[in-house]
């Protein structure tokens, strides 16, 4: 975790009264200028802190504590500002989102206390997310896990369809990109209410009647009920609602839950061609073609996803042979004729376990094939 300080002046002797004043106590980083101070962010960032003077030239401090919450939404801001005006300060707060603002000059003891007050914050923000992406994201790979078991074609396709997420979430660089990778593991959630014979048709890309459609398309309005009652899930429960909507004319990439949404949409639909055995290119041409069905930027991002994962070997294996970090290339079935985990599945601890305990109870079909890395991959 980054305790270091940034502080940002025009000014190249009050940056190096920060320097000296500071230095004992914080590991203090300088830049003059409010471009110099984004670059810093760019180059050596994230910070924990960042203090800015409020008159800069080219940008003031509201405009550039924006872009520092905008680059960096854990970094807590302060600003320091010569000119005590109240509207100088209602405008740090509604823009920049500022933890602090001071007057100068302002005493060594004040600054220092603030600092602390504000390594703090970080410190508590950075844990909350921590919880959030780690904890929480266990539980909820439990709960998919459940989905495994009584869906598999189902989490297959989640399983899928959250590494396309997670391609296209970096490649627009977006911030709190847990948020959409775990709406895309549920996405699928809400399938538990589906027949399996709907499903199958859906997979298969057969046309449903009026009836199957209804019933296949309230699977987001179920997943929504079950994912809001999980506290700080109520942003991924609209999400994975809202999965089946067209796109909108102009999609608002501010907007995450519309965001998170319309990448939820892309992912599935292509995840769909991709499994009725069209390539990626082509899969995306196709889908590009249907002009006002799908966001042209996040069809662009999800250009060169890997679909099958490189440096990987097909290999013919027995339940004993398994090893993680594999991926199934065939659907898993017991001997009597129940499928067991569907392809495109990662192979994990528990679905090692899983299959062995099949294997003694029901048997299972053997060998079926695996995508494994090559060795020193």
């Amino acid at each position: 975790m980054t305790h270091r300080i940034l502080c940002v002046d025009d000014e190249p002797n009050i940056l190096q009264a920060y320097e000296r004043l500071l230095r004992r106590y914080f590991p203090i980083e300088t830049a003059v200028g409010s471009e110099a101070g984004l670059a810093a962010m760019r180059e050596k960032g994230p910070y924990a802190v960042v203090v800015s003077d409020m008159r800069m030239p080219v940008m003031d401090g509201v405009q550039f504590l924006a872009k520092v919450r905008e680059h960096s939404p854990d970094t807590v801001r302060i600003m320091l500002t010569g000119q005590a005006d109240m509207d100088d300060a209602i405008a740090a707060v509604n823009e920049g989102n500022i933890f602090r603002f001071l007057t100068k000059p302002c005493p060594t003891d004040l600054l220092r206390r603030s600092l602390e007050a504000a390594l703090e914050q970080h410190r508590l923000i950075t844990s909350e997310r921590e919880l959030l992406e780690q904890t929480l994201n266990g539980s909820i790979k439990v709960l998919t896990e459940v989905l495994s078991l009584v869906n598999p074609t189902a989490f297959g396709r989640s399983h899928r369809v959250e590494r396309y997420v997670r391609h296209i979430a970096a490649q627009l660089k977006l911030t709190q990109a847990w948020e959409f990778e775990m709406a895309a593991m549920l996405s699928q959630i809400g399938c538990i209410s589906v027949p399996p014979h709907i499903l199958e048709k859906v997979y298969a890309g057969e046309p449903l009647t009026d009836d199957e459609t209804q019933i296949f398309g309230s699977h987001p309005a179920v997943a929504h009920e079950l994912l809001a009652k999980i506290p700080r899930l109520e942003g991924v429960s609209l999400m994975v609602q809202r999965q089946l909507e067209p796109s909108p004319p102009d999609l608002d990439l501010q907007d995450r839950i519309a965001l998170g949404a319309q990448m939820l949409r892309v992912a599935i639909d292509f995840d769909a061609r991709i499994s009725r055995g069209e390539l990626a290119g082509f899969a995306l041409e196709r889908m590009r073609q249907r002009a006002g069905h799908y966001e042209p930027r996040l069809l662009g991002a999800l250009t060169g996803v890997e679909v099958d994962p490189a440096k990987m070997v097909l290999r013919a294996v027995q339940v004993d042979e398994l090893k993680t970090g594999a991926e199934l290339y065939d659907d898993v079935w017991s001997e009597n004729g129940i499928l067991l985990l569907a392809k495109g599945q990662e192979v994990t601890e528990t679905v090692i376990m899983r299959l062995k305990v099949f294997e003694r109870t029901m048997g299972v079909r053997q060998p079926f094939k695996v995508m494994e890395r090559y060795p020193g991959a």
